[in-house]
């Protein structure tokens, strides 16, 4: 696909531009054909763009850095067919009239959470924003001090809390909480008590917590709706099938809260978008807020999530599920499969073996519980483990590892399906 001439003398103009500042520094960088070859060069790399598929050898299967869970290619061709054409996404096909693009996923999305309603936005940071705005904007809400988490990104609870209009209250201190805490604290001018589950971290110790239903029972004595943040968002018994316990969102409904926040595009497996699960009259006052329109899902979202959530019932299909419980013994198969492949003198060469290690899932989600997994460790004389992995990300296919110690890994728990022989050509193209 050709560029279009406007596009072109922005690049042109832009190398030209970092050029003019060399030379008047009197650093000039390069003769008229080196300066001619880098701005071609530029060209060329625009035409391909610089979003492109990787091979993540990182282990981590819900990286934030490629877009957190990966989908099924069963999944993107079911969307894609649907949305090469115009779709209903907000026209109700029954009566001809303007429909809801919640409609799509909420009675879904409802069942799976055990709720009376459900709603989704873009993101669960506009998810948390968007419902403390609507329940507590000009008033108080009181959080644990224990709970006031950062996430990736510098994301961090307090500063959202006072971006939505309201004022914090904190109660206890980092390590110990009490109900008595909150019951202090509530005022006439308290709207919201707000729990945010530690997702991404864990406490240990000298500790002490309020338990989700004790809170739920002071705000209904209080008259005071309970918002929960959930953060990652497990829809399924993680223990059921194979992983690492982690608190289902129905656990926290039946807790009895008014309201709900998890994200899509973590442990649900699907695409990037915050969950909002609750009370049908609160989930409408959300919906009725000017700010919902601001953060609402695009037709592709609510269609990859729906689809998503469709396919729930059997856990195949999704994905993200299936690499973070593929065991150790099914990766180490695959090692073997890729490096039968592998010339011998460049096995040597590269000093590749296999070893077993363990991987975080990603995103904040299961922290106190590493997975088992294996991985390609490649320990060279002669290349240091930052040239080859520069090499490996340099590939027509880009594959992304990581280095520890004086080795360079390629990791198989985030290898989607496909992806072995794919590896085997790159580690004989090093």
């Amino acid at each position: 696909m050709s560029l279009h001439n406007d596009y072109i003398k922005y690049i042109i103009n832009q190398e030209l531009k970092w050029m003019r500042s060399k030379a008047k520094g009197g650093n000039f960088p390069d003769k008229r054909k080196q300066i001619l070859k880098k701005i071609i060069q530029k060209i060329k790399e625009a035409q391909t763009g610089s979003h492109s598929s990787v091979i993540n050898g990182t282990g981590i299967v819900l990286h934030t850095g490629f877009g957190r869970a990966p989908m099924s290619k069963k999944i993107i061709k079911s969307v894609t067919a649907k949305l090469e054409q115009y779709s209903n996404i907000e026209l109700d096909l029954s009566s001809g009239k303007r429909g809801q693009r919640q409609d799509h996923c909420r009675r879904n999305l409802s069942a799976l959470c055990r709720s009376d309603d459900s709603m989704a936005v873009n993101n669960n940071a506009a998810a948390v924003f968007l419902c403390l705005n609507t329940f507590a904007e000009g008033k108080e809400v009181i959080i644990s001090r224990g709970q006031e988490v950062e996430i990736g990104g510098s994301f961090r609870i307090p500063d959202v809390i006072r971006k939505s209009g309201c004022k914090m209250v904190e109660v206890g201190t980092t390590n110990r909480t009490r109900i008595e805490d909150y019951q202090k604290a509530i005022s006439k001018n308290t709207a919201l008590l707000l729990w945010v589950h530690t997702s991404n971290y864990i406490v240990k110790g000298f500790t002490q917590s309020v338990d989700l239903t004790d809170l739920v029972a002071l705000g209904r004595k209080a008259k005071i709706p309970v918002l929960a943040d959930l953060g990652s968002g497990a829809l399924v018994d993680m223990d059921a099938i194979g992983l690492p316990q982690e608190l289902p969102v129905s656990a926290v409904i039946k807790s009895g809260v008014d309201v709900v926040t998890f994200s899509g595009d973590k442990l649900l497996g699907g695409p990037q978008s915050g969950l909002i699960a609750g009370k049908k009259k609160h989930i409408s006052t959300i919906l009725n807020n000017p700010i919902y329109r601001t953060v609402r899902c695009d037709k592709w979202t609510i269609a990859l999530l729906d689809e998503t959530l469709r396919h729930y019932g059997n856990t195949k299909s999704n994905l993200a599920l299936n690499l973070l419980k593929t065991s150790r013994m099914t990766l180490k198969s695959h090692a073997e499969k890729i490096l039968k492949g592998v010339l011998k003198k460049k096995q040597s060469a590269l000093g590749i073996s296999i070893v077993e290690t363990e991987v975080e899932a990603g995103s904040g989600s299961l922290p106190d519980a590493p997975l088992p997994s294996v991985a390609l460790r490649f320990s060279s004389n002669k290349y240091t483990a930052s040239k080859l992995s520069a090499a490996f990300r340099k590939l027509n296919y880009p594959i992304v590892g990581y280095c520890s110690g004086r080795a360079f890994f390629i990791d198989l728990k985030a290898i989607l399906p496909g992806q072995h022989l794919i590896l085997t050509d790159a580690i004989n193209q090093i």
